[in-house]
């Protein structure tokens, strides 16, 4: 049974911290897919990661940092070397423009250092509330919602929000949850978006929470329809890598990481 469609404030809190807790037990190993050693790191990769996929950006940056490991660095770099860098990622001239503008910025009014506060990171070129809470909540420690087209759809199903603004939406949600849970919740929403909760045709029969979200049965609720629908380690094929996954958190990403570099340089299916 889906849950109801109307419901008090305080049951839908109560619900809400249900479908966190629920979304732990299944990602115990969600987390930031994009890889990075410190802040700048982070906000590069972060900036890159618009209309792309985080793998390929985890790609590119191994080539950019070891090229332009500093603000410094990247902000004395060729337009053209920068671009041809990022090519692969999309929108590589607007991205490169952004890049040595934020670098730029970086070494003129930070002295180099990525600023750790909301208000300063937004200010900074490619820099949306978006991309400064994946920064401060990933590489600072300071709780935030992180609100992508996964979140958002996601949000709006489990009837968290009816808003399709992402300012009030991190607004509606954030005051569902301790501020302790922001950034952890982010990452789970998005890692259930990616593999269960789909834009065309959610997996509604192979959803561990289903009894918990207003949406159910917007999508295929056939058990055995929906768990073809699954996708990354969760798909069908992949038991291997998802219970490497479980049984060693720490490593799991770079478990995920080579199974899709895999399947993207062989001739196997992409999960």
């Amino acid at each position: 049974m889906p849950a109801p469609a109307f419901e008090t404030a305080l049951a839908r809190k109560r619900r809400a911290r249900k479908i966190n807790r629920g979304l732990a037990q299944l990602y115990p190993y969600a987390h930031a897919e994009l890889d990075f050693r410190d802040p700048f790191e982070l906000l590069v990769a972060t900036v890159l990661s618009a209309q792309t996929t985080d793998i390929r950006v985890n790609t590119v940056t191994a080539v950019l940092f070891d090229r332009f490991p500093t603000p410094l660095a990247m902000a004395q770099a060729s337009p053209v070397e920068l671009e041809e860098i990022i090519r692969s990622t999309g929108f590589f001239r607007a991205k490169a423009a952004n890049l040595l503008a934020l670098a730029n910025r970086l070494v003129d009014e930070y002295d180099g250092v990525v600023p750790g506060s909301l208000a300063a990171l937004v200010t900074l070129p490619g820099v949306g509330r978006k991309t400064a809470n994946v920064v401060l909540g990933n590489a600072f420690g300071i709780p935030g919602i992180t609100v992508d087209t996964h979140f958002m759809r996601l949000a709006r199903r489990f009837n968290w929000t009816e808003s399709t603004d992402p300012v009030r939406i991190e607004a509606d949600v954030s005051a569902l949850f301790e501020p302790r849970d922001w950034t952890m919740l982010s990452h789970r929403v998005v890692f259930h978006g990616r593999r269960i909760c789909h834009a065309r045709k959610p997996a509604c029969g192979a959803c561990p929470i289903a009894a918990l979200c207003p949406a159910y049965g917007e999508g295929e609720v056939d058990p055995v329809k929906a768990a073809k629908l699954l996708k990354y380690e969760l798909a069908p094929g992949q038991e291997e890598l998802h219970a490497r996954m479980l049984a060693d958190v720490g490593n799991a990403a770079r478990y995920r990481q080579e199974s899709q570099l895999a399947a993207r340089q062989g001739a196997g299916p992409r999960t």
